[in-house]
């Protein structure tokens, strides 16, 4: 009873506001007009106030109107654009009758353009003296602020949206009423950038590799499935773009990069979303003790020009980024935290290990699978970091090179902060023979139920026969890094429309 309550209320104001558009069309004024000249954003404003204000520059200034307190013929408002929010003085005899008469009929929530110059309040406020006022968009469905009372004359309000999940699924309203969310979004954007331009600086070429592949590879994970009406044929969408990359370096280029969307048929946690950003790099004649050297060096440089530092603060925990990173071997770490050595165990002795520390997994699962499993839930919620974990099992990492001291572990590490992964990184393998066995043995476990096992791949082979350099590769999950350098609890607060059950 109360829903349909509420939704009646939510009718009764969308019904007032269209017969105020009807009223503004009534009275000649178009409330969905085409442009409006900008002169100056919020931040410029206030960056600029004192000379903006001894000049009495007249302003131009557009966005959203996210209070109102109209006294008489008199109003102070709030203005937010993009960039910030600002206080706006609006008089019924410094715009007129017929723009007051119009101010009347706005809403918070609506989008209106101002014209006029900056003044302090007797408060202190810095604020616009509104000359021209213009209606840019009339809103029809109220903002989620939830609460407002009348206080002495003035109407309070209280923005209370904090339903995750309807703030996940109307994102648009989130980021119209919570400006630290819009700041989220911007860094995740000056992450990407800064990295790119770290690339770039390091002589690599960024590229482009298909999302729809006709075999999907370079990487543990299902794919999603789709079909190609016009070549009558099966594609998938990609879960990497490794193997295309590699493909680069048999055909000349040495240093390639990309920013992809990959996509896992896979469950949703805080820290896996089915669509999401990988940066992928390979470098032609490195190993992963050079690709080990170039990350340490990325992350702490991000962090250190998103925020003025290398130390990074993720829910009450503090590390510093800054280089050199703690490094530790797999089956070190496996001592250190499970008590027990698991270097050349046998599947029995995995499960014991597993039973001893009551890790919730499929004991019919492949070995390399049950060891996996077991190292996350016992051994990654002790890496803080930042640390590499490196030399990892050769079952887990088909695509890598055996390690050259130890032909039962591979050249691969994976960084770590706060307990997450964040990336992973080989020394490649470029062997073709070796490529063709590892190929195989993945088919071994996909027919005793590893639906995540790799595809034997043809043409992947084919190009490697023609030679390719040897070579180190590096993945990192863009969200999970967002997620640290900004203090986000979930993958999807770092991701715009992230995916969710159904609305149903």
């Amino acid at each position: 009873m109360a829903e349909e309550s509420k939704h009646k209320t939510l009718e009764q104001l969308r019904q007032t506001r269209i017969d105020k558009i009807d009223e503004l069309r009534e009275k000649g004024i178009n409330p969905y007009p085409y442009e409006f000249d900008v002169s100056k954003h919020v931040n410029d404003l206030l960056k600029e106030f004192d000379t903006l204000t001894e000049s009495k520059e007249i302003v131009s200034v557009a966005g959203r109107l996210m209070s109102n307190r109209r006294m008489g013929k008199v109003a102070f408002s709030h203005l937010q654009d993009q960039t910030g929010r600002i206080q706006i003085h609006i008089r019924k005899d410094g715009i007129g009758d017929d723009s007051y008469d119009l101010f009347k009929l706005l809403d918070i929530g609506d989008f209106i353009g101002v014209k006029g110059y900056l003044f302090t309040t007797k408060t202190g406020e810095k604020t616009i003296w509104v000359n021209e006022l213009t209606l840019l968009s009339k809103s029809i469905r109220p903002l989620p602020v939830i609460k407002s009372k009348e206080e002495e004359g003035e109407t309070k309000v209280f923005q209370e949206f904090t339903d995750k999940e309807q703030r996940y699924r109307q994102r648009y309203a989130d980021l119209a009423v919570h400006p630290d969310v819009r700041e989220i979004f911007l860094k995740r954007t000056k992450i990407v950038s800064t990295m790119r331009k770290f690339l770039d600086d390091n002589s690599c070429l960024e590229v482009d590799t298909p999302v729809l592949q006709p075999m999907y590879g370079g990487a543990m994970a299902e794919p999603f499935v789709t079909h190609h009406n016009a070549l009558d044929r099966k594609l998938y969408l990609r879960i990497a773009d490794e193997l295309y990359l590699k493909r680069l370096l048999v055909g000349g280029f040495e240093r390639v990069y990309e920013f992809s969307k990959d996509f896992r048929n896979e469950g949703m946690d805080r820290s896996h979303n089915p669509e999401f950003t990988m940066l992928e790099l390979y470098v032609a004649y490195w190993d992963y003790n050079d690709m080990l050297k170039f990350v340490e060096e990325m992350i702490s440089h991000i962090a250190l020009e998103l925020n003025g530092t290398t130390e990074v603060t993720y829910r009450g925990v503090k590390i510093d980024l800054k280089a050199p990173w703690k490094v530790q071997g797999y089956y070190d770490a496996l001592k250190e935290y499970g008590g027990i050595d698991l270097y050349g165990a046998s599947k029995d002795e995995i499960i014991k290990a597993i039973d001893k520390k009551d890790v919730d997994v499929d004991r019919k699962l492949p070995e390399g699978k049950l060891l996996d499993k077991y190292f996350g839930a016992v051994v990654e919620p002790h890496l803080d970091g930042p640390i590499f974990i490196k030399d990892y099992p050769l079952v887990l990492s088909p695509l890598a090179k055996k390690h050259r001291d130890d032909p039962n572990l591979v050249e691969r590490f994976e960084p770590f902060l706060f307990g997450m992964e964040i990336g992973n990184a080989f020394t490649e393998l470029n062997d073709p023979i070796d490529q063709r066995e590892r190929f195989e043995m993945q088919s071994v476990a996909r027919a005793e139920g590893d639906v995540e096992a790799q595809q034997l791949d043809e043409d992947y082979i084919r190009a490697m026969e023609y030679g390719m350099p040897p070579n180190a590769g590096l993945g990192v999950g863009i969200e999970r890094l967002v997620m640290i350098l900004t203090d986000s609890p979930s993958i999807k607060d770092v991701i715009l429309f992230p995916l969710l059950k159904s609305e149903d």
